[in-house]
C-alpha cells in the first residue's frame, strides 16, 4: 500500500483521471480536491455543504452528490466523526463542476414528487445518465427513509426508482450495464435491479420479496457496514467496509465474498480503479484523512 496524500478532510468519492491524478471530495472541507501523481494537492471548487460523491459526466465535468453537510465532533482519541446532520442543513442537491474553471452549478434538489435530502454516491451509465443513492439525513433520534434515483446530465430529467431502502450507499453498474448494485450501510447487504432500459428497472420475480423489490446478493456474516463500491473490471463488486477496515469483493455470480484489510484506518469508505490496466486500486480512508493506492486484485483477499 503507497499512501498519495494525507490531511484530507473526511475524503470520499474517488475519481481517478486520464492523467493519473485523482479527484476526491472533503466532506468536512467541503471541496472537490484534485490530488497529483507526486501527491500535491489544490483545491478544485468549494462546494458548502457535504460533497458526498463523485463521477465524471459525458461533457467531461464532475458531478457531485451533496449531502447537505454534517456536524463533526473529536472523539477522545483525536479521530474527527460526523454526528448527525449540520445544524445549517437545507436541502442535499446533485452539483456540477468544471474542472477547468473551478465553476459549479446545482443541477436537482428536487424531482417532481420528492425532495433530494442527503445523496451520498452516484454512477454513469452510457447514456449520459447518472445512478444515484440517497440515505437521507439523520438526526438525533431518527433519520429518513432511504431511496435510489436516476438523473440526466442536462437537468431535464430526475426521477425516484426505489423507495424506501435502508441507508443505501454505494451504487454501481455491472460492467454490461444492464443491472444495478446498491449497498446498504447498517445491514452490510448487497442488492441489484435489473436495468429494463436506462433509468427503469425491471419488475423482478423475487422468491422472497422486500418492499424495495431488490434481489439480495450478498449479506456479510461479519458485524461491519458497507459504505461505497466500485465494479472492477471482473464484474467483481468492492464494497469499502467500515469498523473491519478494508475492501469486500463480492463475487456477484456466486455471492461468495473475500476481504483484504487495507492498513492504517477503520473507515475505509470509498475505492475506484485506475492505472494502465485498471491493475490500481485508489481507496479513501476518511477517519486517518489519507488516499491510498494498492495493487489490484489483492493477493492477500481472503475469504470470509
Amino acid at each position: 500500500m503507497k499512501v498519495l496524500a494525507e490531511d484530507l478532510w473526511f475524503p470520499e468519492g474517488p475519481v481517478y483521471l486520464e492523467d493519473g491524478s485523482v479527484l476526491v471530495v472533503e466532506i468536512r472541507r467541503k471541496t472537490l480536491t484534485r490530488i497529483e501523481k507526486d501527491g500535491k494537492k489544490s483545491i478544485v471548487a468549494e462546494l458548502g455543504g457535504g460533497p458526498n460523491g463523485a463521477a465524471i459526466g459525458p461533457d467531461g465535468s464532475c458531478f457531485i452528490t451533496n449531502n447537505g453537510g454534517f456536524e463533526f465532533r473529536t472523539r477522545e482519541d483525536g479521530v474527527v466523526v460526523t454526528n448527525g446532520a449540520a445544524k445549517n442543513y437545507q436541502t442535499g442537491s446533485i452539483q456540477k463542476v468544471d474542472l477547468n474553471s473551478g465553476k459549479y452549478s446545482t443541477l436537482y434538489t428536487t424531482g417532481e414528487d420528492f425532495r433530494i435530502r442527503g445523496p451520498n454516491d452516484l454512477v454513469f451509465d452510457d447514456c449520459g445518465g447518472f445512478y444515484f443513492t440517497d440515505p437521507g439525513k439523520i438526526w438525533d433520534r431518527t433519520w429518513d427513509r432511504g431511496s435510489v434515483g436516476y438523473g440526466k446530465a442536462d437537468g431535464s430529467l430526475i426521477r425516484e426508482l426505489v423507495f424506501p431502502i435502508t441507508k443505501p450507499n454505494g451504487i454501481g453498474l455491472s460492467p454490461d450495464q444492464k443491472k444495478l448494485y446498491v449497498a446498504e450501510t447498517e445491514s452490510a447487504r448487497l442488492f441489484e435491479w435489473e436495468i429494463a432500459e436506462p433509468g427503469v428497472l425491471a419488475k423482478q420475480d423475487l422468491e422472497v420479496p422486500v418492499p424495495h423489490r431488490g434481489r439480495l446478493v450478498y449479506v456479510s456474516a461479519k458485524c461491519c457496514r458497507f459504505d461505497s463500491l466500485a465494479v472492477d473490471q471482473h464484474g467483481n463488486v468492492c464494497v469499502g467496509t467500515l469498523d473491519m477496515g478494508g475492501i469486500t469483493i463480492i463475487d456477484v455470480k456466486t455471492g461468495k465474498g473475500k476481504f483484504v484489510k487495507v492498513p492504517g484506518d477503520t473507515h475505509i469508505t470509498n475505492i475506484c480503479f485506475g492505472g494502465k490496466n485498471e491493475d490500481k486500486a485508489y481507496i479513501t480512508q476518511s477517519y486517518a484523512g489519507r488516499l491510498v493506492e494498492m495493487d489490484w486484485p489483492p493477493k492477500d483477499a481472503i475469504a470470509i
